[in-house]
């Protein structure tokens, strides 16, 4: 941030409730982020879950990854008699990105710049075991990615693997989403969000599948166990060309729109048959912001940004 680009009256303080698990609590209100927040006139303040949300405030704003219907009913209460406090996020907006069905149904094959095109894999979801004779049907070939319909951040949302085959696929829980295997180069970008503010990083994936290698691999394989040369996976990282910023900002800003969220990342993976042809593979409610380089800044101007304009 350079110089004052919020103008806080003297003496003015922010309160930003954060209503967090625990483990989130560890990982992204570490000691610099408080530190940081304080020195700009931002109080990030720990909700206690003990205490009723009522005997808590003040607050201008309140940020939130607690998804028990609880908590969102104590949010809705403390909304209605408290209706100049900012919800960071609506609970019904955020609930779209627990379904990874419902979650893709805010990108709707974007054209954000000319010749470039963002959309998503082509998908099916799987209710019952016979609807995977289905697939290869619809036009889906192997390999395949599944995926649990839940993506709430609960135990198993997390539980993907690569499908080579129908045996494969006999293996597989229900419900599920099978999702078209794109080779992408072994690299994935990361666009954290949070309100206006954009960062775009690139991360290793899994790596590309060629004719040859598909030939030697059978059944299913967890994403952890799929064989990748890490010397080679970094180099790939090194050497990608990140997506065009206008695409990452128009890409943002639309989905900002359209999903009605201010805080999330999207993982974005680049066709290596169609370099403009982008993908959607995934979008997360409340990142882990902490892994990016000089998160402090990037977090509390978002959170100035937010409770300056509602001054106004």
């Amino acid at each position: 941030m350079s110089g004052s680009e919020w103008e806080v009256a003297a003496g003015q303080r922010y309160r930003v409730g954060y209503a967090l698990k625990p483990k989130k609590v560890e990982s992204f209100v570490q000691r610099s982020l408080l530190d940081y927040a304080k020195q700009r006139a931002i109080d990030l303040v720990q909700i206690d879950f003990s205490t009723p949300l009522q005997q808590q405030g003040p607050f201008h704003c309140i940020i939130h990854k607690v998804h028990t219907p609880c908590w969102t009913e104590h949010l809705r209460q403390f909304s209605a008699t408290h209706p100049d406090t900012i919800i960071i996020d609506p609970p019904e907006l955020v609930h779209r990105l627990h379904n990874r069905v419902s979650m893709l149904e805010v990108v709707t094959d974007l054209q954000i710049l000319d010749n470039t095109s963002v959309g998503v894999p082509r998908q099916v979801i799987v209710i019952k075991p016979t609807d995977f004779d289905k697939i290869e049907e619809l036009g889906l070939r192997f390999p395949l990615i599944s995926k649990p319909l839940a993506a709430d951040g609960g135990a198993g949302s997390h539980d993907m693997c690569l499908v080579f085959d129908r045996d494969g696929l006999r293996t597989l829980s229900v419900p599920r989403v099978v999702q078209e295997f794109v080779n992408h180069g072994g690299v994935v970008f990361k666009i954290y969000v949070a309100g206006r503010r954009v960062n775009c990083v690139k991360r290793k994936s899994v790596g590309d599948i060629s004719e040859e290698r598909l030939g030697t691999l059978k059944g299913a394989l967890p994403f952890s166990r799929v064989s990748n040369s890490g010397k080679d996976q970094g180099d790939a990282v090194e050497k990608a060309e990140m997506p065009p910023q206008s695409l990452v900002d128009e890409l943002t800003k639309a989905l900002r729109e359209t999903s009605g969220l201010h805080l999330f990342n999207v993982d974005l993976i680049r066709d290596v048959k169609e370099p403009t042809r982008y993908l959607i593979i995934d979008i997360n409610y409340f990142p882990g912001y902490e892994k990016l380089p000089s998160y402090e800044p990037f977090i509390t101007d978002f959170l100035l940004d937010v409770v300056s304009a509602k001054a106004k």
